[in-house]
């Protein structure tokens, strides 16, 4: 048996211009590969997330595993949509069923005006309420006040395979203006297992635009996030925010000169996966 090849590969996702997007790293062969040998390529790569794949003796079934460059993660958006479509290039565009640590993922990948787009489902989301003791916490790490907050979008937290605490502000300037206590904010996340801070601003009924710190992971802050558009997903869905189905859109990376594009689709029922659409391009 040929030996695994796990040199990785570098794919900007949600946008199909390299310079734009999230940067994620994808090994498609990880066979063989133990957690610390994947935490080293994750952090020699230092992209936000790099996604190990590993087929199994179903065809379309894969194994994946995430790492940021200082730990592992349940599950990352972004890097599923690079993974999928990197695997789709080198053999087909097909469904897939991503096993992941936090369950199983179906990604579709198809070709759209010429090009392969990749939409996941999550698995079962949930929101929860944020404690007040953490959310002064947490603004206090951000450096942000209870009064620049949006209160038709009260803060919750929300999963669909990783927890995101969801913080709206009232302003474009206010989440534009994002500087916030490093450290403080890596040990609140750390203590809370909180992926990354889902902060947004509503600039029209169906579309938002959003910053993501991502303290936790090593990383200042991510220009594309979908396991957190999945979480916001169903916050929409379980705050009557919107009506299902519904589809809102989601700007990112823009203030970091990386602008990425991630459509969500809602659909009915409390327990449905969020659905995640977007595209991924080589970096190199």
């Amino acid at each position: 048996m040929p030996a695994a090849d796990t040199t990785p590969l570098s794919y900007a996702a949600f946008t199909d211009d390299p310079a734009g997007g999230n940067p994620a790293g994808v090994v498609l062969d990880a066979t063989g590969l133990d957690a610390d040998e994947m935490l080293a390529i994750a952090a020699d790569l230092g992209h936000s997330e790099t996604a190990f794949f590993t087929a199994t003796d179903t065809p379309g079934v894969l194994d994946v595993r995430y790492f940021a460059p200082e730990r592992e993660v349940p599950f990352c958006g972004h890097a599923t949509i690079a993974g999928a479509i990197a695997w789709a290039e080198r053999h087909e565009a097909r469904p897939l069923e991503l096993r992941t640590p936090a369950g199983v993922v179906a990604v579709d990948v198809r070709q759209e005006d010429g090009r392969l787009a990749a939409t996941l489902t999550s698995v079962a989301p949930s929101v929860a309420p944020i404690a007040d003791a953490d959310l002064d916490e947490l603004l206090a790490a951000l450096r942000w006040s209870r009064e620049e907050l949006d209160p038709a979008l009260p803060p919750a937290v929300g999963y669909a395979g990783a927890h995101h605490p969801i913080v709206a502000a009232a302003t474009r300037e206010r989440l534009a203006d994002l500087d916030y206590d490093y450290e403080r904010l890596k040990r609140l996340m750390l203590d809370r297992d909180w992926t990354t801070i889902q902060l947004v601003w509503r600039e029209a009924p169906d579309a938002f635009q959003s910053r993501n710190p991502f303290a936790a992971g090593g990383v200042v802050e991510d220009p594309a996030t979908g396991a957190a558009a999945a979480a916001f997903g169903a916050y929409l869905r379980e705050r009557a925010l919107v009506t299902p189905p519904a589809r809102v859109t989601i700007h990112q990376g823009i203030d970091l000169g990386r602008p990425s594009l991630i459509e969500v689709d809602i659909p009915q029922g409390a327990g449905s996966g969020i659905r995640v659409t977007g595209l991924a391009v080589r970096m190199d």
